[in-house]
């Protein structure tokens, strides 16, 4: 019997981290494309882009930030490029949508509810910051609510049924699966749906084993074989989570967003790092690391040569 496929998806910088907290995780256009191409190199199938103001490192969804990102990519690679339309929790639904509207990716995100989103506690582990807006963005997390409405995610719905753009389905707890099965009721998403389980962020679901199968089984109930899961673990978590996934049929997400760390108190030098760890660790379950055309395959997505960039 054939080896299962595995999807790796590396999310290279996000809008978690703030630069001074590691100096590996990239900043400039420059940086951000060549961390995607490494991780693509690595084994990684899908790279999931934000883009940062390289000025001073903060979260960005001007369009002219991505362009270059996207351009170095495609040039280098033909790994799947997933473009955020979450953005940073203390962005409006107009902003978040730019990049997306602009470049008609194969791929983007979609977070399937409001929740609250606190990243606070990264203030006990680091001190000093190089920019003001870091400290500001952490302490302000105690007092916002991510928004993602029935009507916003209608909106990034029919944005992406009018330019062929399929989702990444961000699902950080168990009502968000009961959302994403009420759309797929109502006809408003198509399968195979794929389903990323984020575990370990304050304000959503934990990350503990039982988390995991919980989370697991809801899916299976709700949306029997029309999804194809994948895990992500936030932190220290994203390994551990990552193989217990794996094990249990999930494909992975790794990366510089989701995690800063290679092991204790180990900064992952590049997503590359990572994304070699998983990979191991995936071989050593004796399963196989989908090509970029495999992914697409797996995940019904309209091919790289149909976007807009």
């Amino acid at each position: 019997m054939a080896a299962r496929k595995v999807i790796i998806t590396c999310a290279v910088t996000g809008a978690i981290h703030t630069p001074s907290m590691s100096r590996f995780l990239p900043v400039s256009t420059q940086e951000i494309a060549e961390a995607a191409i490494g991780a693509a190199e690595a084994g990684a199938a899908v790279v999931h882009l934000h883009a940062r103001d390289p000025r001073d490192g903060r979260p960005s969804q001007d369009p002219a930030h991505f362009a270059p990102v996207l351009e170095a990519i495609k040039r280098n690679s033909d790994v799947v490029i997933n473009l955020t339309t979450g953005g940073a929790p203390h962005m409006g639904v107009d902003e978040r949508l730019r990049p997306v509207a602009e470049f008609k990716p194969e791929l983007a995100s979609l977070n399937m509810g409001s929740m609250n989103f606190g990243l606070f506690p990264m203030l006990e582990r680091f001190k000093e910051f190089e920019h003001d807006w870091e400290r500001q963005a952490l302490e302000n997390s105690r007092d916002i609510v991510f928004r993602n409405t029935f009507a916003d995610i209608e909106r990034i719905l029919d944005l992406g049924s009018g330019n062929g753009t399929r989702f990444e389905y961000e699902c950080y707890d168990v009502s968000h699966l009961y959302n994403l099965a009420h759309f797929h009721d109502r006809g408003l998403t198509q399968g195979p749906l794929f389903v990323q389980s984020v575990f370990g962020l304050l304000g959503g679901i934990g990350p503990h084993p039982e988390d995991v199968l919980h989370m697991r089984r809801t899916a299976d109930r709700l949306l029997g074989d029309d999804y194809t899961w994948s895990v992500l673990g936030a932190g220290r978590h994203q390994l551990p989570l990552a193989s217990m996934g794996a094990a249990m049929g999930s494909n992975v997400r790794v990366g510089l967003e989701d995690s800063l760390w290679l092991g204790p108190g180990r900064l992952a030098e590049s997503n590359a790092h990572q994304v070699e760890r998983i990979r191991t660790i995936l071989e050593s379950l004796s399963l196989e690391v989908a090509t970029p055309d495999e992914a697409r395959r797996l995940l019904a997505l309209k091919g790289g040569d149909r976007v807009g960039f």
